[in-house]
């Protein structure tokens, strides 16, 4: 029997796992990167809370890096199941040679927060996002943004105005796999939290005795 305690040394590489599978939307300002463009990251993380801040990851060589560069904005908009393949897509082409829009049927739709760059119409969550600071890091520069606002689909609140977030139906990246995100296993304190508090936020467990 194997020793359920060994490990494989793999070295110095990418593993982290499972990460947000994103379409960053982005529009340059000087030809010929004034126009809309989609950009699919894996590498995007919340970094700060307060002020609420995020960073996306995208390598010098992208049509979208010198949008990024010249705008200073992008929106984050959050991967449904039903945009799976469109992000997908989105990764492995180029906004030089493809309207990813079009391409992908997405609808490019203006929102007050940066209304000179697009965010995704079908998306169910948006994250408006204003560059801080540009990092070069190898491979890829890091882009440190400020989250300005956030923008979430009338469909994905329930009765009492809180988000629903099963509705977004949202995908996970893990490890070169697009996966759907599956029943939830707990809540943020739900190890200490009382009976009440397990009861109310996960009856369907509390019910099952699991």
């Amino acid at each position: 029997m194997a020793n359920p305690t060994s490990f494989r040394a793999l070295g110095a590489t990418t593993m982290l796992a499972p990460v947000p599978a994103v379409l960053v939307s982005c529009r340059g300002t000087q030809p010929p990167y004034d126009r809309d463009n989609l950009i699919t990251v894996a590498w995007a993380g919340t970094v700060c809370s307060d002020p609420p801040m995020l960073s996306i990851s995208v390598r010098k060589s992208r049509f979208s890096h010198a949008q990024l560069m010249q705008s200073g904005c992008f929106y984050v908009n959050l991967v449904s199941q039903e945009l799976c393949r469109a992000t997908d897509f989105c990764g492995v082409r180029s906004g030089r040679d493809v309207d990813k829009f079009a391409a992908c049927g997405l609808t490019p739709v203006r929102l007050d927060a940066l209304p000179e760059t697009p965010a995704v119409a079908q998306a169910p969550i948006c994250l408006a996002c204003r560059v801080q600071s540009v990092q070069e890091l190898g491979s890829h520069d890091l882009f440190l943004a400020r989250i300005l606002q956030v923008y979430v689909q009338e469909r994905l609140f329930g009765e009492k105005g809180e988000i629903v977030m099963e509705r977004a139906r949202l995908c996970a990246y893990s490890h070169g796999e697009y996966r759907a995100l599956g029943r939830m296993l707990g809540f943020f304190g739900y190890s200490v939290a009382s009976p009440e508090a397990l009861a109310r936020r996960m009856p369907d467990r509390t019910r099952k005795g699991r």
